[in-house]
C-alpha cells in the first residue's frame, strides 16, 4: 500500500533554535528529544525511510511525528495529558499541610516532621499519608527541616559607619603608622589520637585514629602588621585584661618610637574593660578603631586564624599543650617567611549604596526630604 507524500515541513529560524535546544538539552526527555530530531532533519529534506534508520524507529512513527509537528508545532511533540486517577485531595489538605508546615511545632517537638504533620492533622479528622506529606512539602518547597542561620542587625546605620571605618583603613594606612589587626584565639584543643596516623598511599587516603587522648587546651593572642602580612602570636593563660595589656606592651617596645600604633580589635570584654582603657589613655602613641558587633570577618587577623586552623590545627596531633605552641610557634615563623598583605576588596561604602537601593525603607531622610514634607 502506498503511502501520501510526506507533509511538508518549513522551519523557521526561530522554530529551528527551539528544536536545535530541545535535542541538546539534559533536562529534555528522550522520547521529545528524538521527535525534535525527526522534524529537524525532515526540514533537512531526507525521506521518512532515511530518518526512520538515522534516529533508530519506524517509519510510521516518523510519519506521525512529522504529521503532528504539521499540525500543532512544537507542543505537538509532546505527549498529551493522559486520564487518570482523579486527585484523592484537593488544595484544601494541601493547604492544611503547609499551614502546619509553616506553623511553631508543638511542645516538646524542635521542628515539625512528615510524620508528626501526619500525625497532628490526623488528630484533627484529616486522615493524610506521609507520603502525600512529604509529595505536598517538596511541591510546595517547604522544608521544616532545614534551618538557615539569619542574624539581624539592630542598628543597621552603626554597622555600615564602623565597617566602613575599618575599610578605608586597610584600603589607606595613615602615614607613619603600623596598623595592627589583633585578637585572641582561645579553647585550641591539644589532642593526641591513640594509635599513630597512616600516611596516604597510592589509591588510599590518609588514616586518621578515631579516638583521641586529650591534653587541655591553649590560647594565644596575635596580631597581624596589615601593611606586611607580618604576624607576631603569644600563648597566654587567660583572656583577660591583664594578658591583653601585656601584650600590647610587647607591641609598644618593639616597634619603633617613630610610628604609631593603630589597633583594629573586636569588642572582647578584654578589650573594652576599664585596666585597657586606661593603659591606652596612658600610652597616646596608641589609637583604636573596633570593628561593629558580630562581624569579626572585618578583623583581619581572622584571615591568619582560618590558615593555622587549615594547616596545622585540623587533623593535627599534639602530645601536650607544649607541644601544640611549638607547633604554632613554627607555623608562624614559616608563614612570616613568605608573608604577604591581604588584597582587601570589600567597600563598605559601595555595599551601603547597594543595600539602601535594595532596601529604600532604610534610606534616613535628607534636610532638603523634611523641608518638602514640612
Amino acid at each position: 500500500m502506498a503511502h501520501p507524500p510526506a507533509a511538508a515541513l518549513h522551519l523557521s529560524a526561530r522554530r529551528r533554535r527551539k528544536l536545535l535546544a530541545m535535542v541538546g538539552a539534559a533536562s529534555c526527555p528522550q522520547a521529545v528529544a528524538l521527535r525534535a530530531r525527526i522534524v529537524l532533519l525532515a526540514a533537512d529534506g531526507l525521506a521518512n525511510s532515511a530518518i526512520a534508520v538515522e534516529v533508530g524507529c519506524s517509519e510510521p512513527a516518523v510519519r506521525r511525528w512529522r504529521l503532528r509537528f504539521v499540525r500543532r508545532g512544537v507542543p505537538g511533540l509532546f505527549d498529551r495529558p493522559r486520564s487518570g486517577r482523579p486527585e484523592r485531595y484537593g488544595p484544601s489538605e494541601r493547604l492544611a499541610v503547609i499551614a502546619v508546615a509553616t506553623s511553631l511545632p508543638p511542645e516538646g517537638a524542635a521542628r515539625w516532621t512528615q510524620t508528626l504533620i501526619a500525625e497532628h492533622l490526623a488528630e484533627r479528622g484529616m486522615a493524610l499519608s506521609r507520603a502525600t506529606v512529604r509529595r505536598t512539602l517538596t511541591e510546595a518547597r517547604v522544608g521544616p527541616h532545614k534551618v538557615r542561620g539569619w542574624l539581624n542587625r539592630a542598628d543597621d546605620d552603626a554597622f555600615w559607619a564602623k565597617a566602613g571605618a575599618v575599610c578605608r583603613l586597610y584600603l589607606d594606612i595613615p602615614a607613619d603608622t603600623l596598623l595592627v589587626s589583633v585578637d585572641e584565639k582561645t579553647g585550641i584543643q591539644a589532642r593526641s589520637r591513640i594509635r599513630p596516623t597512616q600516611s596516604p598511599l597510592p589509591g588510599r587516603d590518609r588514616r586518621v585514629e578515631f579516638e583521641y587522648k586529650r591534653h587541655g587546651t591553649v590560647s594565644i593572642v596575635a596580631a597581624m602588621d596589615v601593611a606586611t602580612g607580618q604576624v607576631v602570636a603569644e600563648r597566654i593563660e587567660r583572656n583577660d585584661s591583664a594578658h591583653f595589656i601585656r601584650f600590647l606592651a610587647m607591641l609598644d617596645r618593639n616597634t619603633d618610637p617613630a610610628l604609631r600604633i593603630h589597633l583594629v580589635m573586636d569588642n572582647g570584654s578584654s578589650h573594652t574593660s576599664k585596666a585597657t582603657r586606661a593603659w591606652l589613655a596612658a600610652h597616646p602613641r596608641f589609637s583604636v578603631t573596633h570593628t561593629p558587633k558580630h562581624a569579626s570577618w572585618l578583623n583581619m587577623i581572622e584571615q591568619w586564624f582560618s590558615a593555622l586552623t587549615r594547616r596545622v590545627l585540623r587533623g593535627g596531633d599534639f602530645t601536650s599543650r607544649d607541644d601544640l605552641e611549638a607547633k604554632i610557634t613554627a607555623f608562624t615563623i614559616r608563614y612570616n617567611r613568605t608573608a604577604r598583605p591581604y588584597r582587601w576588596r570589600y567597600d563598605a561604602d559601595a555595599e551601603h549604596a547597594r543595600y539602601l537601593a535594595r532596601h529604600p525603607q532604610h534610606q534616613k531622610p535628607t534636610r532638603d526630604d523634611l523641608a518638602k514634607a514640612a
